[in-house]
């Protein structure tokens, strides 16, 4: 066994102290965090651990040897105890005679798919994780601990048309190659007659899959996937010849300043063209990019188009990443927008054929109806790679999964030659029963899935709860405001809440999560683009923009404010409005699909009264900026604002002085040295008690109206303001 000081590309991370304080469960949890949480060893979701560990049955008292292996679905790196499956190891064994091969030797037939129906017939302990289909790989090697992982390393062996012969020269008789066989009951039994046939080999390689090798200690076992996968990245080091692994470059990269002009302006408009590829309605995708030097060498190698054509090897990859990748045939040197639009919307129209031809000469009788023929992965020269997915975490998780398969097709190439799986046994990966039934036992999406939203003003008050009431329903929140701390904070809630998603993001790749924060001034146009940017840059479009942000400043003793002040109330509440929604117009046009601005304006639009000229005649202006805007944008985009009557709670527009200011205004009694809370909800009391419903408005309650208005519940509304007052007569339309 290797020193565990001289791993050079995989980390050692065992800490015997730790290990020793843990039961026999809680080491083979430990055991798979740490081999998780190293992408060269096994991907996001991938691999699957296992312990053989003596147990007492609850109904016999005997002790039995339970099978505990990760079960379906999870990830090893956050895997806690609820995601291993466990099952009475004598039942599995038992299985075998059930098995009745009908079809020639490799054949997947009926009973293969079966079998899967029979290990919740083995549980133990009424454990309700589901069993993974490669449960049989680890319950038929007869060795206690087996790890079974997807490192880069090793898959690029096992994905090299020489790798028989590679596992011999590397490896030895310690490991043994099995040819490429879809997971499964089958696959078990010729592992664990391999193990029969071979009693003093170590593991396996799996052909176009993986590895899997085992020990009878636990620690021996993760020491020992470390050594194999070490052996394997030193033998590619010692082969690879850099840049000319990939046959050299053929083209060279832009400048960091000039690929993030183009991504801004290519990313909304193949947004667009994805959701409505092959003149079908498809869901919106959420990008992430990628352009560092690593995916970059890639892009601009001679040998790109030629590997890129050929596909991904491994199930888990092309799983993601579908069975290849689009690379637009562009030349960088170029520079120009339009000539790499019409590359990849020539590109998109080739994909979406030849998946169709795919489909079409693999599926069989009951395969199910074709999927979304556009690509998951999008190459170009010069620029670098995007990724798509339904959500952020699905699409930084493709973007993680083909940079594992460069990285193997790079192993591939530099120790002989990269091949990838056959269309066929990759189309009875992607369209198996099992696995849609899988998809099809998936919660519905949430009703704003898909969709980004930039929300200005969503540090404090009304856009921060309506931040958190479209994060709720699925939306990626754009959290902007004037103060990039409670921009910030605002986003931290919600990724807090709703969590940053699966996906480790590795070097040059976005790693945000369903809500960032920016700062923006919304009387600066130049701000306002510069968010509404890196929005496009982390999500890959904009679908609504909402606006809660804006100004109130109280007049002076003697009911005045400054030119200044007046000024500055209609640079926010009107002109920066404009200009948020003219740079978003620019966004939706080049995106072509339909979305939404909400504007807040106030029920002092239509209610003249003393003391706040300059502000109440701003919402009027706003009132009609929403009719006007909607004229405008229609009929891509439906426009209508929320008029809110003093919502106090949480309000920056509320400071202790204008609360102070009100409660002596409206001669309600209070002391000057009261707690600010307890002078905000007099003046709240008061405002509640002149509407006809006598309740608070607060901040959710406008939160609610936003929600409305930007989902689909009131597609059919635009140029309309909608007041939520809790019933302020005096604001009723005349």
């Amino acid at each position: 066994m290797a020193d565990c000081k001289s791993f050079r590309f995989v980390n050692y991370s065992w800490d015997d102290p730790h290990a020793a304080s843990l039961d026999p469960l809680g080491r083979l949890v430990y055991r798979s965090n740490i081999l998780g949480r190293d992408q060269r060893i096994t991907n996001t979701g991938g691999g699957n651990t296992s312990a053989k560990i003596r147990e007492k049955d609850p109904l016999t008292g005997d002790q039995v040897e339970v099978l505990w292996v990760k079960g379906s679905g999870g990830d090893l790196r956050t895997a806690d105890r609820s995601l291993f499956a466990s099952l009475y190891q004598e039942r599995l064994i038992g299985l075998q005679p059930l098995y009745n091969r009908t079809e020639p030797r490799g054949a997947k037939t009926p009973i293969e798919d079966s079998m899967v129906g029979m290990y919740p017939h083995c549980t133990f302990g009424l454990n309700p994780r589901a069993s993974s289909i490669d449960t049989p790989l680890h319950s038929f090697v007869p060795h206690r601990h087996v790890d079974h992982t997807h490192p880069n390393a090793v898959i690029s062996v096992a994905a090299s048309r020489n790798g028989a012969e590679l596992t011999k020269t590397i490896y030895g008789d310690r490991i043994v190659w099995l040819p490429w066989l879809r997971p499964g009951f089958e696959l078990g039994l010729r592992l664990g007659q391999a193990c029969k046939a071979n009693l003093k080999a170590q593991g396996v390689i799996l052909g176009q899959h993986g590895l899997i090798n085992w020990d009878n200690d636990d620690k021996a076992c993760y020491e020992l996937s470390l050594e194999l996968i070490e052996k394997a990245a030193a033998y590619i080091e010692s082969k690879d010849r850099g840049a000319n692994t990939f046959g050299g470059a053929k083209h060279q990269s832009l400048p960091a300043a000039d690929r993030r002009k183009i991504f801004v302006q290519v990313l909304p408009w193949l947004r667009g063209k994805l959701a409505t590829g092959g003149g079908a309605n498809w869901p919106r995708q959420i990008a992430t990019i990628q352009e560092d030097d690593t995916i970059l060498r890639f892009v601009n190698s001679k040998d790109a188009a030629r590997l890129a054509e050929l596909g991904t090897s491994c199930p888990d990859h092309f799983l993601r990443t579908k069975i290849k990748p689009m690379l637009a045939d562009w030349n960088p040197a170029s520079g120009d927008v339009e000539s790499l639009k019409a590359a990849i919307e020539a590109g998109l129209t080739k994909y979406r054929q030849d998946y169709a031809t795919y489909y079409n000469t693999c599926k069989h009788p009951d395969s199910p109806v074709m999927r979304n023929p556009n690509p998951s992965v999008v190459l170009i020269p010069g620029l670098g790679m995007i990724a798509w997915g339904k959500n952020k975490s699905e699409s930084r998780v493709t973007a993680e999964f083909y940079n594992c398969a460069v990285e193997v097709m790079r192993g591939a190439e530099a120790i002989g030659e990269y091949v990838a799986l056959p269309q066929q046994e990759a189309f009875d990966i992607e369209y198996w029963l099992l696995e849609e039934a899988k998809l099809r036992r998936m919660p519905p999406e949430r009703e704003l899935a898909g969709r980004v939203t930039v929300l200005i003003g969503a540090g404090s008050g009304i856009g921060r709860a309506a931040a958190n009431r479209l994060a709720n329903e699925g939306a990626h929140m754009v959290c902007v405001d004037v103060d990039l701390a409670g921009a910030q904070s605002a986003a931290d809630e919600i990724v807090k809440k709703h969590g940053a998603g699966i996906g480790v993001a590795g070097s040059g790749i976005s790693g945000c999560g369903p809500a960032i924060g920016l700062s923006a001034d919304m009387t600066q146009r130049a701000s306002v683009q510069t968010a509404l940017e890196e929005a496009i840059l982390a999500y890959g479009g904009i679908d609504d923009v909402v606006i809660t942000a804006g100004v109130f400043i109280p007049p002076d003793t003697s009911g005045r404010i400054s030119d200044e002040q007046w000024a500055k109330t209609f640079a926010v509440n009107v002109c920066g409005t404009y200009f948020a929604a003219e740079e978003a117009a620019g966004v939706w046009k080049s995106q072509g699909l339909t979305g939404n601005l909400v504007l807040t304006t106030s029920v002092n639009a239509v209610v003249a009264k003393k003391g706040s000229v300059a502000y109440d005649t701003s919402k009027a202006a706003a009132n009609h900026l929403v009719r006007e805007l909607a004229i405008e944008l229609a009929p891509l985009v439906r426009v209508n604002g929320v008029a809110p009557a003093a919502v106090i709670e949480g309000s920056t527009m509320f400071p202790r002085d204008r609360v102070i200011a009100s409660l002596t205004k409206y001669s309600i009694a209070h002391s000057a040295d009261e707690p600010t809370q307890g002078l905000v909800e007099k003046l709240g009391a008061f405002y509640a008690s002149r509407t006809l419903l006598k309740k608070s408005v607060s901040p959710a309650d406008q939160a609610e109206a936003i929600f409305m208005l930007v989902g689909p519940r009131l597609g059919k509304t635009t140029g309309q303001v909608i007041s939520v007052d809790g019933g302020l007569a005096d604001a009723f339309l005349r």
